[in-house]
């Protein structure tokens, strides 16, 4: 109503005076360019050079409020400014009525920038999809959005058009996953410049995203054997080729319910784990490898077979008899393996029954010292023929022997030269030895050069805790007569004669080869002498 009848008035102004005061009076309205932060107030000031105005405002959908006034103008208060809009500031002089546009642009900087990356892990040659978005901001033709792959732009995006009214400020990119992505940062960075409309300049960004790129397409295998001895170490494996990365891979093998502690190793693609293992338990058990990489997994299972096979036990009823002894040899298997294996004896006549032991009696003798026993056990485990062995040593004890091989009675040395007296005394335990010459002892031992003071007998004792035996040693010193120089002097010179004629035949070698060489040299040789009798036979020599 009240801007009807300005309206009506400002009309029978015209009327009465046209033209009377148009153009003399100016409408002017502050600021100039409105930029508020969405959601923020703003003060507009209209004024006028109308010496005299009349009825004046401002048109706008916004809530306002009048906050100051003057004889030239007016102050108004602009609350929750969340959208743009344009103003209308109006005054009329003399019956004529002038306004003034004001645009207001609301302005929202880029606070939150959202960074997407899907999926995190890719797989090799698969697509993935980089997206980013920003929730609110405005306005929106004012804005940039880049994507970075680290330091380098992936993509640049700006907003100009706004022919879509449903427009979002996000942008998209789909890529192909390579080996060089693999670990890479992607951001988003978003700019908005407000320069044009007297304000700033807004930078935010998003936060970083890591690609992980993976090839695991081949299922794990398990390398172990399909039987285990029970508490007994067995190394396990559990590898996988074609992956990548392979440093990235992470095993975990288990025996039952029991954790191993694999441990990793890499060669290009190809990643493996090994693993000690102990069975606790018999039976069948289920051995498991679970590979992992990211998000993805594999798993192998294996079945193996536990058995219990102690080593026989071999005993012998007395280790250390008195020759002459008599004593039992025992052959049996362990309580823990079973079934019963078959057990074998060595030297024993007959193989015994399936479950019952083998034994040997045996009188020890003296050459029975130092005799091995076996005790053999073979089992039969899931088709396969497992053979343990236990070994024992036989020592007789018996007194010292003086053997005419380890000890002669008579022994001959040559003058001059160094000798030893040779007697290596038989016992058990080992005798010791000592010889004496003219009731002194001597020392066999160490060498001596031959005298003729060594000539005579001497008396050897070897003594060990079963008894003592002695024997006479007849010694000779042979001179070095003219027969045995002869002998030595012929040796020497043959010795020197084989040494001149191989240094003649190494010599004469390269001659021999020469010629070899210089198959024509003989050719003209020939004719030279071919030349040379035709030359004598011609002058009648």
């Amino acid at each position: 109503m009240e801007m009807l009848l300005f309206g009506v008035w400002a009309l029978l102004a015209l009327i009465s005076f046209p033209g009377a005061t148009e153009g003399l009076f100016e409408v002017s309205v502050w600021p100039d360019q409105a930029l508020v932060k969405f959601g923020e107030s703003l003060v507009v000031n209209c004024s006028t050079n109308c010496p005299d105005p009349g009825p004046s405002g401002i048109e706008t959908f916004l809530k306002k409020t009048q906050v100051g006034k003057g004889p030239q103008w007016k102050e108004f208060l602009l609350e929750d400014v969340t959208k743009n809009s344009i103003l209308q500031c109006f005054f009329s002089c003399a019956g004529i009525q002038k306004d003034r546009s004001l645009g207001i642009t609301v302005y929202q900087p880029p606070e939150q920038v959202i960074l997407e990356l899907l999926p995190a892990w890719v797989a090799l040659d698969e697509v993935f999809t980089v997206k980013c978005h920003v929730p609110r901001v405005a306005p929106l033709e004012n804005l940039t959005l880049t994507l970075l792959q680290g330091n380098q732009e992936l993509h640049r995006k700006t907003f100009m058009s706004l022919a879509v009214a449903s427009q979002r400020a996000e942008v998209t990119i789909i890529a192909k996953a390579q080996r060089e992505d693999h670990r890479c940062n992607f951001s988003c960075h978003a700019e908005l410049d407000l320069r044009s409309h007297g304000g700033g300049l807004f930078h935010s960004s998003s936060a970083s995203k890591l690609l992980q790129i993976f090839e695991f397409s081949q299922r794990p295998q398990i390398w172990v054997s399909p039987l285990m001895e029970v508490e007994t170490a067995e190394t396990v494996s559990c590898g996988m080729a074609r992956v990548f990365p392979a440093k990235e891979l992470m095993f975990q093998i288990f025996l039952g319910d029991q954790e191993l502690s694999p441990f990793l190793s890499w060669e290009g693609d190809t990643a493996w784990a090994n693993a000690t293992v102990r069975a606790m338990e018999t039976g069948d058990q289920e051995l498991s490898c679970l590979v992992s990489l990211g998000p993805m997994e594999q798993k192998t299972r294996e079945l193996v077979h536990v058995y219990s096979f102690p080593p026989p036990i071999l005993e012998i009823e007395e280790l250390y008899p008195p020759a002459g002894t008599d004593i039992n040899v025992t052959c049996a298997g362990h309580v823990l393996t079973s079934p019963s294996p078959t057990l074998r004896l060595q030297g024993a006549p007959d193989l015994p029954a399936p479950g019952e032991p083998a034994w040997l009696l045996l009188t020890a003798r003296e050459e029975d010292d130092g005799r091995n026993f076996s005790c053999e056990a073979s089992l039969e485990v899931q088709g396969q023929r497992l053979i343990k062995t236990t070994t024992a040593q036989l020592h007789v004890l018996y007194k010292p022997r003086l053997e005419e091989s380890g000890c002669p009675g008579n022994q001959t040395w040559l003058e001059g030269m160094e000798q030893k007296l040779a007697c290596v005394p038989k016992g058990n335990p080992t005798p010791s030895l000592v010889c004496t010459w003219n009731g002194v002892i001597f020392d066999f031992q160490m060498p001596q050069k031959a005298t003729q003071n060594h000539t005579g007998t001497y008396c050897c004792t070897a003594t060990n805790q079963l008894g003592s035996v002695s024997k006479d040693i007849a010694l000779i010193v042979q001179e070095l007569n003219e027969d045995i120089s002869s002998i030595v002097i012929i040796l020497i010179a043959a010795i020197g004669i084989g040494v001149f004629s191989i240094a003649l035949y190494f010599n004469y070698l390269p001659c021999k080869i020469e010629r070899r060489k210089s198959p024509y040299r003989q050719k003209e040789e020939e004719s030279q002498f071919a030349v040379q009798a035709e030359t004598c036979n011609a002058h009648d020599c």
